[in-house]
């Protein structure tokens, strides 16, 4: 019965615009960033979603100033392990913890594309990379229960005697977010991970998909895109037109991409784009920027009422947590939050109700 959890995936700067063009950050607007998340706390998102990949600047040093001009929302840092050694990353992870208060959470992403990997010099491949990504996880854990000093020789990494001065705040540790599809993605996230976090599908299909890490006890949070009206018809007008005229070779490149990546996150969003109805996977779930923007572009898509509802039917699912973005994200997330998120609290407030009656009879 706990309330559902919303997160936004904060941009580099203003966002994007349209779902059908690139997202290349060749600049950085700071103060831009600020704003934003000084927003965002306000209107009470619980984190942001500070991303990963070549294309964007590194999520950590923009943390480190992101939470000393904030007071209470928490910034899920996406990081891969084969970019830093753990007991380095702990240090980090530890000194933010203090730097914030602890508002700071991971999402640990094993890697989505071999070409990337390779430009940080990285040619591990799909299962050694989860391989790795399961020693990484167990290393870690080892820090943050205390354990000094550390001796370990393992498949990828050799440690001896390690220690670290400053442990997380409270000897805590951060919320674990493990992403990915495949079978070795969500044995980590149940081995390791608070939140098994995967792209979006009907609450069927998420439902289905996430028996095994529910059955664990695991929780289920999805990455997807929303885009929410006051009507139906002002949906479909605004999809209409965002999707004018759209960036062709950018679509070409993106679906070059997913041909050589190994990520089956991935390859079952654009499967699952591919099998849609004239772009509708259900009559709230748009998958027509998929091909422009990836995994995560998957859109829930309806009036307010509509998308309060279709959240509730995820919930009913399993799901306790979105991260979502938008075209523009900032105008989205203002309207997602002064206008979906309150139909979604009376949803919930009902269902309460019902529960408690249910109890009594």
């Amino acid at each position: 019965m706990r309330p559902l959890r919303f997160h936004w995936c904060a941009p580099r700067g203003d966002g994007n615009t349209k779902a059908s063009e690139k997202d290349l950050a060749n600049e950085l607007n700071l103060d831009g960033m600020i704003d934003f998340v000084q927003e965002a706390e306000d209107l009470g998102l619980d984190s942001l979603l500070m991303g990963i990949g070549f294309h964007l600047p590194d999520p950590l040093p923009l943390i480190g100033a992101l939470v000393r001009e904030t007071r209470k929302v928490t910034f899920i840092l996406a990081y891969r392990p084969g970019l830093m050694p753990p007991t380095l990353f702990a240090q980090v992870v530890n000194t933010i913890s203090w730097m914030s208060g602890k508002r700071i959470s991971l999402n640990i992403v094993a890697g989505i594309s071999p070409e990337e990997q390779a430009y940080y010099g990285d040619y591990l491949q799909h299962d050694d990379r989860y391989r790795r990504t399961d020693e990484y996880l167990a290393i870690l854990q080892r820090f943050w229960h205390g354990e000094s000093p550390i001796t370990h020789e393992g498949e990828h990494y050799r440690l001896s005697g390690a220690k670290l001065g400053l442990p997380y705040k409270d000897g805590d540790r951060p919320r674990l977010y493990l992403s990915g599809a495949s079978q070795q993605a969500q044995e980590n996230a149940v081995r390791w991970g608070d939140c098994w976090l995967r792209y979006g599908d009907t609450p069927e299909g998420i439902a289905a998909a996430s028996r095994f890490v529910l059955d664990a006890g695991r929780e289920v949070g999805i990455r997807m895109h929303v885009l929410a009206r006051e009507t139906r018809a002002e949906v479909l007008a605004e999809i209409k037109a965002m999707m004018a005229n759209p960036d062709e070779q950018h679509r070409r490149n993106v679906r070059e991409f997913v041909r050589h990546c190994d990520s089956e996150a991935v390859k079952t969003s654009f499967r699952l784009a591919e099998g849609a109805v004239d772009e509708w996977l259900s009559p709230v779930l748009w998958s027509g920027a998929v091909a422009y923007r990836g995994g995560p572009a998957l859109c829930l898509a309806g009036s307010y009422e509509e998308v309060a509802k279709s959240l509730m039917q995820y919930k009913k699912a399993g799901v306790t947590e979105f991260i979502f973005s938008g075209w523009p994200t900032r105008g989205e997330m203002r309207r997602f939050c002064q206008h979906v998120v309150p139909l979604v609290r009376k949803l919930e407030a009902n269902e309460g109700e019902h529960e408690e009656i249910a109890l009594v009879i």
